[in-house]
C-alpha cells in the first residue's frame, strides 16, 4: 500500500464530505490537544513535563509539544477515512498507513526521536473511532444524560474492533513492546487496544470523573487518573527499562499515593514527589501509561465537547443555511 485516498473505502456522498472535514478537524484539535495536555501536565513520575525532562535525555516539553503538533494532519486523515466507513480489513489497514506516515514524519520533526509513536496507535484508533461513531447515526441528538458513559464505551469497542484486524502490510519489527512481550507475556498497546481500551474506560476515565465529583482541582484530578492507570497497567515501557520488579515497584508506589488520598493531600502530594525523584534516580518512565492518560483526556473532551457540537447547526451558521 503505496497510497490512500482518504475517502477511497468510504461510502459517504459526496455533499457529506465538507461535513466530514468538519468532524476531523475538530477530533484532531481534539488529540493534539490531549497530547499536549499530557505533557504539560506536572509533575509526572519519570516522564517529561515542565520541570524538568524525567528519565528522558533525549526529550523536553518543547520537543513534545513540537511532536503533538506534527501528529494534527495525521489524526485529520484518520479521521476522514474513518467517517461514513465500517470498522473492517480495509480500514484497519488504510489507518495503519496513514499512521506509519505520520510517523515518518513525527520522527523528521523530532530528528529521530520516538517520541509519540505508542500515542499515534492508541489515539489514532480512538480518533478514527470516534469519526466512525459520529457519522453511523445521529448520536449528536442523543439523550445526554445517558451520552457520557454509551458513547465512551461504544467508540472504545470500535476501536478494538478495528485494532483486532489483521495489518497485512505491516513491516517487520522489533519494537520494545514485542520484546517485553517475548519475555515477561505483557500484551503491550496492541493488546490494550484490541480489548477496547479497558485501563482508558474502566480506570483513567472513571477516576478522572470521580476525583472531579469530589471537587478536586483539575490538575490533581488528572494526576491520580495517571497514577490509577500506573497502579495496575503492566507498562511495557517500565518492563523494558527495568524488568517484572522496577514494574511491581512502580505500581505499588502509585498505589500508596492513591491510598493516601491522592495528589490534593499534602501527603499525597510529597510522596508523588519522592515517587518522581525515585523514578528517575533508577531511569524509569512509564511511557505506557502516559499514552493511556493521553487517550484518557481525548475521550474525556469528546464527553465534554460532543454535547456542544453539532455540525448541521454550526455549518448552517457559518455558511447561512447553505448545505
Amino acid at each position: 500500500m503505496s497510497t490512500v485516498d482518504i475517502y477511497s473505502s468510504s461510502s459517504i456522498p459526496s455533499h457529506r464530505k465538507a461535513e466530514a472535514d468538519y468532524y476531523a478537524r475538530w477530533l484532531g484539535e481534539l488529540a493534539v490537544t490531549a497530547l499536549k495536555d499530557e505533557a504539560s501536565l506536572t509533575p509526572k513520575p519519570g516522564l517529561v513535563d515542565l520541570h524538568h525532562n524525567g528519565s528522558h535525555q533525549d526529550m523536553n516539553i518543547e520537543l513534545m509539544y513540537n511532536s503533538a503538533e506534527s501528529l494534527r494532519s495525521t489524526f485529520i486523515q484518520i479521521a476522514q477515512s474513518s467517517y461514513g466507513n465500517s470498522a473492517n480489513q480495509s480500514l484497519r489497514e488504510q489507518l495503519a498507513w496513514i499512521g506509519r506516515q505520520g510517523e515518518q514524519h513525527m520522527l523528521e520533526v523530532t530528528k529521530g526521536v520516538n517520541t509519540h509513536r505508542g500515542a499515534i496507535w492508541a489515539l489514532g484508533l480512538l480518533t478514527g473511532a470516534t469519526s466512525l461513531w459520529i457519522a453511523e447515526s445521529d448520536h449528536l441528538s442523543a439523550d445526554v444524560s445517558s451520552l457520557d458513559t454509551i458513547s465512551a464505551t461504544q467508540i472504545a469497542d470500535i476501536a478494538g474492533t478495528i485494532a483486532r484486524y489483521t495489518d497485512r502490510y505491516a513491516p517487520n519489527s522489533g519494537s520494545h513492546g514485542t520484546h517485553v512481550k517475548h519475555q515477561y507475556g505483557a500484551g503491550g498497546a496492541k493488546d490494550e487496544a484490541e480489548r477496547g481500551f479497558p485501563h482508558v474506560i474502566d480506570i483513567g476515565l472513571p477516576a478522572l470523573q470521580q476525583a472531579r465529583h469530589h471537587g478536586i482541582a483539575e490538575c490533581s484530578a488528572r494526576l491520580d487518573s495517571l497514577l490509577s492507570i500506573i497502579a495496575v497497567l503492566p507498562d511495557t515501557c517500565i518492563l523494558y527499562r527495568g524488568g517484572k520488579q522496577a514494574l511491581v515497584q512502580t505500581q505499588e508506589r502509585a498505589s500508596a499515593i492513591l491510598a493516601q488520598g491522592g495528589t490534593s493531600t499534602n501527603k499525597g502530594w510529597q510522596a508523588l514527589l519522592a515517587f518522581d525523584q525515585w523514578m528517575v534516580k533508577h531511569h524509569f518512565s512509564p511511557g505506557g501509561s502516559a499514552d493511556l492518560l493521553a487517550a484518557t483526556l481525548y475521550i474525556d473532551s469528546i464527553l465534554t465537547g460532543i454535547t456542544h457540537m453539532s455540525y448541521t447547526e454550526s455549518f448552517s451558521k457559518t455558511t447561512g443555511g447553505r448545505m
